[in-house]
């Protein structure tokens, strides 16, 4: 009976998890967005934040973080989304969702090994999403030049996985501060 009472708690927490990541994902998809100097392209700090809810609340948040968050974004401040990096997005969570779950933040743990484990994770899901994903979909969906979009998605995967490495290290070092360590509580006698 316990098992599906954590069960339903996780889908809950995974659910406001979704529900307060995208809208955040939007926010500062607008205003932390620096011009790359490459058309459609922004150094996108949205990406930190991503990369720490799937760290926190594993790769389902990740995804629909990403997917979500990202569709929103561009039908507000572009009119209409764009499908190939929306999609690249909701990856990019999953991934780091995924090849992140053995970390455990949560118990105040997020040293060096913690640290490398989790920039492997987010450099090998950037990597998939915008060097390889994002422009095959930009061909595939919308017919675009192929040294364009390869382009695009060089210098977008490359300055995520800055954004991540610095920011979102950052963020996952912070917030692993506030938790307690495991173990670290001792009855006195």
């Amino acid at each position: 009976m316990k098992q599906v009472a954590k069960h339903k708690a996780l889908s809950i927490q995974t659910i406001v998890a979704i529900g307060i990541g995208s809208p955040l994902f939007v926010i500062l998809g607008r205003f932390g967005s620096i011009p790359s100097g490459i058309p459609n392209t922004n150094i996108e700090t949205t990406y930190a934040l991503l990369a720490l809810f799937a760290l926190l609340y594993g790769p389902v948040a990740g995804l629909f973080i990403g997917l979500i968050g990202h569709t929103l974004k561009d039908a507000i401040f572009y009119g209409s989304p764009w499908f190939s990096w929306v999609i690249s997005s909701g990856l990019v969570g999953l991934i780091i969702g995924l090849l992140a779950a053995r970390i455990a933040i949560r118990d105040g743990e997020f040293g060096r090994k913690e640290i490398i484990a989790f920039n492997l994770a987010q450099i090998v899901a950037n990597a998939i999403a915008w060097f390889v994903v994002a422009p095959v979909l930009d061909i595939l969906i919308y017919a675009e030049p192929a040294n364009k979009v390869f382009t695009q998605g060089l210098i977008a995967g490359a300055s995520n996985i800055v954004t991540v490495a610095v920011i979102g290290t950052l963020l996952a070092v912070a917030y692993s501060k506030t938790r307690t360590k495991q173990g670290s509580l001792k009855r006195l006698q």
